[in-house]
């Protein structure tokens, strides 16, 4: 059986994803919302959890080839 063709490796990539844009807009709202407490590293912490956001999505909307 080919790992493309497996209807649970899709739906598990997805989980993920979707797990992980959770995870990264969490991770943005509490990034914004001390920013005063964070200071010089609002901007490092902002960047870490859009690419989350990012890497989400992309696992989200991915198609796996059959």
């Amino acid at each position: 059986m080919s790992l493309g063709k497996s209807p649970n490796v899709t739906a598990a990539l997805r989980f993920f994803g979707f797990i992980l844009f959770i995870v990264g807009a969490v991770f943005a709202y509490f990034t914004f919302t001390s920013s005063d407490v964070l200071s010089i590293y609002t901007g490092l912490f902002a960047f870490l959890s859009f690419a989350l956001v990012i890497i989400g999505l992309l696992m989200v909307i991915a198609k796996i080839e059959t």
